[in-house]
């Protein structure tokens, strides 16, 4: 299967569960981040794969507390995340995305929340926000999932911090674009 067919959602629940009590086990401080998070705070459940936002110094031993729990780990070679597969679902382990290396500040802002029964932090909807549109780039320009955020979570958005962190961003300009004409905000 490829990484961007869609899953069973209980498949990838069942793996949230799995990896949430192996990152806590290692006491390694994580978010949920990316779709699932969006998900967690009211947003669409169509997904392939789990998201945790980790400091950069958390990261191997997020990865290795991953494989001692039966994932299969993998260091790509991007070098911004590391991967670990529970069968066919994905777990990204993101540590530097396009926003900036992963602080204790940002983990700070998650909330703890209970997701499918179990208590964990979960990225601030803000930052879920920055981090796609930030992620966009010439050759990856789609977006669906930072529309279905932003139509979802609306309300839970701090509007202007996501314009003032994404200014510099061509493609965010687009976004707000397109969210202004479509009514989700209004212009700045």
């Amino acid at each position: 299967m490829a990484a961007t067919d869609e899953l069973p959602f209980d498949k990838i629940l069942d793996t949230l569960k799995k990896s949430t009590q192996a990152l806590r086990e290692a006491e390694i401080p994580f978010a949920l981040a990316g779709g699932i998070a969006s998900w967690a705070r009211g947003g669409p459940p169509r997904e392939h794969d789990l998201d945790y936002f980790v400091k950069p110094e958390d990261a191997d031993r997020a990865l290795a507390a991953l494989a001692e729990a039966g994932f299969r780990p993998e260091k790509p070679p991007e070098g911004w995340l590391y991967k670990a597969f529970d069968g066919d679902v994905m777990v990204d382990l993101i540590f530097s995305p396009a926003s900036g290396p992963v602080t204790d500040e940002e983990l700070d802002r998650a909330d703890e929340m209970e997701v499918q029964a179990t208590r964990m932090k979960v990225l601030a909807p803000t930052d879920v926000l920055v981090t796609k549109l930030l992620a966009l780039k010439e050759h990856e320009v789609d977006y669906d999932s930072v529309l279905e955020v932003s139509r979802a979570l609306r309300e839970q958005l701090d509007w202007a911090d996501v314009r003032r962190r994404t200014e510099h961003s061509p493609y965010a300009k687009a976004f707000f674009t397109l969210v202004e004409e479509l009514g989700v905000v209004e212009p700045a």
